[in-house]
């Protein structure tokens, strides 16, 4: 499997290291799941959810790591998004990466990830 990613504010995920686990987000909480994306999906979620948001972090996990805990379920028109059910364990994070906004207002991603 693939690597997937969370985007997260920093003060959150400083608030995960302390712990030694990422526990989720306010949305994730609600829903039942953290929400992940893909490669291929994460500049559109940071487009439709952070646009404008600065101080933000892009995270890698290994989905391997996850077990049968991530599941990829249907969301935007049809799109098959990873959830994670349960808390997400540090170990399994491969990279912690600024994203900051560019020039237009869109968030500037690593070369990895493709570009709208």
């Amino acid at each position: 499997m693939a690597l997937v990613y969370k985007i997260c504010p920093r003060g959150l995920w400083r608030e995960a290291e302390a712990l030694g686990r990422f526990t989720g987000a306010p949305v994730d909480h609600a829903d039942g799941f953290i929400h992940f994306s893909t490669a291929e999906q994460v500049a559109e979620t940071a487009a439709r959810h952070f646009s404008g948001q600065d101080d933000l972090l892009l995270v890698a996990i290994e989905g391997d790591d996850l077990g049968p805990a991530l599941r990829f379920e249907p969301s935007r028109g049809g799109a098959l998004f990873p959830h994670l059910y349960g808390d997400l364990p540090l170990s399994a994070v491969r990279s912690v990466t600024d994203m900051p906004l560019g020039p237009e207002g869109r968030h500037v991603f690593p070369a990895e990830i493709p570009q709208a």
